[in-house]
């Protein structure tokens, strides 16, 4: 019987080592995401302003559903 027990965590270590390199990997790509468009959002305003421009408008193009 110790040797089933062994089959199947022998079985499931790659599975789960993939799935945590997985989650790693898609939240590393989604936080710089993130961290692009703030500083990108930050280099427009900063251009709007030497520009005259006024600030952004934050709520357009966006729907009333939110």
């Amino acid at each position: 019987m110790d040797e089933v027990w062994s089959a199947v965590i022998w079985g499931l270590i790659p599975t789960i080592v993939v799935a945590g390199l997985f989650a790693f990997v898609i939240r590393s790509i989604l936080r710089m995401d993130r961290t692009e468009r703030k500083l990108y959002a930050q280099v427009e305003a900063e251009e709007r302003s030497k520009r005259g421009l006024p600030p952004r408008d934050e709520t357009a193009g966006r729907s009333a559903k939110r």
